[in-house]
Formats: C-alpha cells, sequence, structure tokens
C-alpha cells in the first residue's frame, strides 16, 4: 500500500518559474527535526525557517511535493494512521508558522524483511522507495510535472540518487543526517549538485537557477 495524499486546491498545470517542474522534499531532517521514529504527534517539530521556505516557494508558484520513505508501520512501531497524523501535523505547523503548504504529499511504507519489515502487508520491495524513483515518476504522472526541470532536496545520499535516477537535481542539506553523509559516518558517498546548510539556502539556491520571467 502507497499513500498519495494530493492537496484538492493544488493547481499542477499553472504556470510557474518551473515550466512544469517541481521541489521534491524529504520530510525528516529536511522540514522537521531529525528524531527517529515519531511515536508521539508533538515530537514532530519543524527545523527553524523551513517554513519561510516552503511559503517562498508557494508564492512563487513552484508545486512543492512530499516525498518521505516512512516504514514505521511496516517495522510494527504504529499504525498507517499514525503516518498520515503525523503528516497532517507537519502541514499544520507549515500553515501556522507562515501560511506555507505542500501541494502533495507521497510516502512509501514498504520495507524488505531482510532490513527491518515485519508486518506482512508492508513487508517487501517496493519501486516507490528511495532511491527507486515511483515516488516521483508517479507525482509527474499525477501532477504533470517535468523531472529533468525539478529538484529534490534531502539530508540522505539515498535522496541525492534518486534525484539523480529520476533526472532531477539534487540537493543536499546539512539538516538530519546531512553533515554524516558529508563526513562518510552515515550511507554512503554522495555528489549532489548543491551542498546546503538548510533548507532556507536550498531554495535560495534552486531559485537562483531559475529563468527569471
Amino acid at each position: 500500500m502507497h499513500n498519495t495524499n494530493i492537496n484538492p486546491t493544488a493547481s499542477p498545470t499553472a504556470k510557474n518559474p518551473l515550466g512544469q517542474g517541481a521541489v521534491f522534499l524529504d520530510r525528516d531532517g529536511v522540514l522537521n527535526v531529525e528524531v527517529g521514529y515519531i511515536h508521539n504527534l508533538e515530537d514532530l517539530q519543524l527545523i527553524p525557517g523551513v517554513a519561510a521556505a516552503v511559503k517562498e516557494l508557494n508564492d512563487r508558484h513552484i508545486f512543492t511535493c512530499l516525498v518521505t520513505n516512512q516504514s514505521g508501520a511496516a517495522r510494527d512501531y504504529y499504525s498507517l494512521d499514525h503516518i498520515q497524523a503525523l503528516n497532517h501535523r507537519l502541514q499544520t505547523l507549515l500553515h501556522q508558522a507562515a501560511g506555507a503548504k505542500l501541494d502533495a504529499i507521497y510516502s512509501c511504507h514498504y520495507l524488505n524483511a531482510r532490513v527491518g519489515g515485519k508486518n506482512p502487508q508492508l513487508t517487501g520491495w517496493s519501486t516507490w522507495r528511495k532511491p527507486n524513483t515511483g515516488m516521483l515518476v508517479a507525482a509527474a504522472w499525477d501532477c504533470d510535472l517535468d523531472l529533468k526541470q525539478s529538484f529534490m532536496v534531502g539530508d540522505k545520499a539515498t535522496d541525492v540518487d534518486l534525484a539523480h535516477n529520476a533526472g532531477c537535481h539534487g540537493i543536499l542539506v546539512q539538516t538530519g543526517y546531512g553533515k554524516e553523509i558529508l563526513s562518510g559516518d552515515y550511507q554512503h558517498h554522495a555528489q549532489p549538485d548543491h551542498i546546503a546548510p538548510d533548507l532556507a539556502e536550498a531554495v535560495t539556491w534552486i531559485l537562483s537557477q531559475i529563468p527569471n520571467q
């Protein structure tokens, strides 16, 4: 079971400075503070500055989409409803902080048994699990997006790999696990197109790459 939650007010066919590109964002360590698997909703807290950064994308009419691996349900840590509730809290906090919003949310709940999958309904390989491109391909199909004109912002090597596998520009932020990726202490070496201290600077760089209209 994959999860797709598209904001019914989104207008993916509206003109924006990317043409029909998008900015894809990882969740944990990019938008909210990385604290591991979040069992209590209140433990999901925004990283300072991210709401304003998302609002800047909104104001430029750039389709902004969350793409996130969320294997907590596959690990039997909590339910799929809990993951939905976490994403709802994320949207609420973004709106309360800066009037910002995510236009769509795609999340993969599958996990192989050899790496911790326990729930039989959610255990297995998935084309949606990063660095596989399923979530981005689905978003491009659903929302009429051009992946070659799009950007993927994450804090893990798998986010950068996803970007390049899908033909996007990959940006590594140094929040979350970003610094550990750069030091070689987590996952594997990545070759992002840009390294940013946080999402705010990543958005500044993204906007610098888009021709003014």
